[in-house]
């Protein structure tokens, strides 16, 4: 016998896949557009803003969640707007210092079948049909990027970023790894493999910073944003 949540998800996933599958694909390029406009729309009048990013599976008692809460607070209290993607977890903890200390939360959430809902933070919402658009926005809008302990979203994020700062198809903004205990072995991998191997160039590996402490990050990317 199933439960309500699980009724719940069942019909939210159908859903989900009649939304994805039913529209002919000619006509699919409207509901891009409205996307795209709509989101144009609001984050346009956003103005000097850090994405922030991280697992949603992370609870409110792990040093994470206190860790991206404290930074995004901080990044509001020197005039930063804070843009997430949405969720619990680490975007929660974000939308939630960035809107206690007074400043602009933005969440874009993302349309999944299940798992992610929005979190109650963020004083700016946007919700994604398309990964693709939402990814769009975050780079467009965001003067530097900090990215949390997190999973293959989070490592999606930080992938692109750097690979469009090093193709040059964007300017280049501040890209930092904060917890440097948890990035260890990836950062590790990218210096004695991918580079050893010639897959990289050095010069690539100062695309991003590792910087744990809050108010160090919030200085770095001071060092990089004209007021």
């Amino acid at each position: 016998m199933l439960d309500n949540d699980q009724k719940r998800k069942n019909v939210e996933e159908k859903q989900y896949l009649i939304d994805s599958l039913s529209p002919a694909e000619s006509w699919r390029i409207f509901r891009i557009m409205a996307e795209f406009v709509d989101a144009i729309d609001t984050l346009s009048r956003v103005k000097r803003a850090v994405s922030i990013f991280g697992s949603a599976r992370v609870a409110p008692d792990n040093p994470y969640y206190e860790n991206a809460r404290l930074l995004a607070e901080k990044l509001a209290k020197a005039g930063f707007s804070v843009i997430t993607g949405g969720g619990p977890g680490i975007m929660e903890a974000a939308n939630k210092g960035a809107a206690d200390a007074g400043g602009t939360s933005i969440g874009m959430n993302i349309q999944l079948p299940y798992e992610q809902k929005p979190n109650p933070y963020a004083n700016v919402a946007i919700s994604y049909h398309y990964f693709f658009i939402r990814k769009v926005m975050f780079v467009k809008y965001a003067m530097a990027y900090v990215i949390l302990p997190g999973g293959l979203g989070t490592m999606d994020e930080f992938f692109e970023a750097l690979t469009l700062i090093q193709t040059r198809h964007i300017r280049g903004f501040p890209v930092i790894l904060m917890g440097s205990e948890y990035w260890k072995g990836l950062v590790s991998w990218l210096k004695n493999t991918m580079l050893k191997e010639k897959m990289i160039d050095k010069e690539d590996l100062d695309i991003f910073q590792i910087i744990d402490d809050p108010d160090d990050v919030v200085r770095y990317i001071q060092k990089f944003i004209v007021v």
